[in-house]
């Protein structure tokens, strides 16, 4: 016998789904954009650049955030928002003109004729997405691939950061929709960042400004659960000496804290629960990573890229990989590969990890892979996207 709170839950559902279905009759609201960005985890990547773009180019739309009850007190002071499920939340999905998200909006909702909704992604991708999941036997058992045609059959737009992510999004996932191929907004601000913002950003996370900040932000592993890093922090923080600070970043499937345990040197900091990682990267003087779309977001700012893979092949089998990324090839490495920690801690002591080698493979990564960003992306696409105008050039 089902418990009294799951028939709460099961009669409100069933509630706000009858409002709703009585909201999809109401007119669409001209000036309304609903936005959300990694299944309603809060303000951030490229719905969040778009959201602040829009407030200044087109301020008679008024942007709402699709926010989960879990993460609502991730929200700024003063940006509006709707809770997932909740009433608001579904009256803004139902009459909204403007969609936005780099995901998808969870729950589900009715696409209405009239309503445009633009699909910015999350990265570029290096791992299988999408319909080339079906080749993975792992991951095609997770996936639901009719659920994923039928997003897609809701896109109008679909921005890229690239020409390889456009070549791998018309493929994976097949529509109607039309390319933007804009850049990503979420980079414009490695762009038009100061050298005072920079300082200032790395003052807030306790960084010296004779110190090297080195980011470890490691993406997910679907063969494994939970954070476990590839590389001892610590240790690589006490190798390379009290000039040397490690900023450490989990992927957010792992939640808000790296889990790192006690630091007795102070120069490992978890950084998880940042809620901008634009700025951690401003902050970072090289990035360590490894499949993590951050590296090519980071390769905006010609900084140094360490590519640290002790598992690759075990990566590429289970998950499956666009081109090999510890090649050494122009254009598909960013910078020094590591495999073992040792190895890691020599790229940084010999200097190998800033060196001329490791200048031009960066050089090519970026050519391929940030052609479009130059800090106006965000222009660009709330130009396209809610039909402002571009302003005649002054006399």
């Amino acid at each position: 016998m089902p418990s009294r709170a799951s028939v709460k839950r099961y009669v409100r559902r069933q509630v706000m789904r009858a409002a709703y279905r009585t909201d999809l009759r109401r007119p669409l609201d001209p000036n309304l954009a609903v936005y959300g960005a990694y299944w309603n985890r809060g303000v951030a990547c490229n719905p969040a650049a778009i959201h602040a773009k829009a407030r200044e180019l087109a301020p008679h739309i008024r942007g709402v955030w699709a926010v989960s009850s879990r993460h609502r007190d991730r929200m700024p002071a003063g940006v509006p928002y709707v809770i997932e499920g909740s009433r608001p939340y579904w009256r803004a999905m139902a009459t909204a003109t403007y969609l936005v998200n780099n995901s998808s909006f969870p729950g589900g909702f009715t696409k209405r004729p009239g309503q445009r909704y633009l699909q910015t992604h999350h990265g570029t991708p290096l791992k299988t997405m999408g319909l080339d999941q079906r080749a993975y036997p792992e991951l095609a058992r997770k996936a639901d691939f009719a659920k994923i045609l039928a997003h897609v059959g809701q896109w109008d737009f679909s921005l890229s950061a690239n020409p390889h992510s456009t070549e791998v999004w018309d493929r994976v996932y097949p529509g109607p929709y039309q390319r933007l191929d804009l850049g990503y907004p979420r980079n414009d601000v490695y762009f038009t960042a100061t050298a005072e913002d920079i300082a200032k950003i790395r003052a807030e996370l306790g960084i010296h400004a004779d110190q090297t900040a080195l980011l470890y932000a490691p993406t997910h592993r679907d063969y494994r659960e939970g954070f476990v890093p590839d590389l001892d922090p610590e240790r690589l923080a006490r190798e390379l000496g009290p000039d040397c600070v490690v900023l450490v970043r989990a992927h957010y499937f792992y939640g808000r804290s790296a889990v790192l345990g006690g630091v007795p040197t102070g120069r490992v900091r978890d950084v998880t629960a940042h809620p901008r990682v634009e700025e951690l990267c401003l902050a970072a003087d090289a990035l360590i990573t490894d499949y993590s779309s951050l590296a090519f977001d980071y390769a905006c700012l010609d900084r140094p890229i360490v590519v640290h893979a002790p598992d690759w092949d075990t990566y590429r089998t289970t998950r499956g990989t666009y081109f090999d990324l510890l090649s050494g090839r122009p254009g598909d490495t960013p910078g020094a590969v590591t495999i073992t920690s040792d190895e890691l801690v020599e790229v940084f002591r010999t200097g190998e990890w800033r060196s001329p080698a490791s200048a031009a493979l960066r050089t090519a990564f970026r050519e391929r892979f940030c052609p479009y960003d130059d800090g106006h992306a965000a222009e660009r696409v709330v130009r396209r996207f809610f039909a402002v105008p571009f302003a005649p050039p002054s006399r």
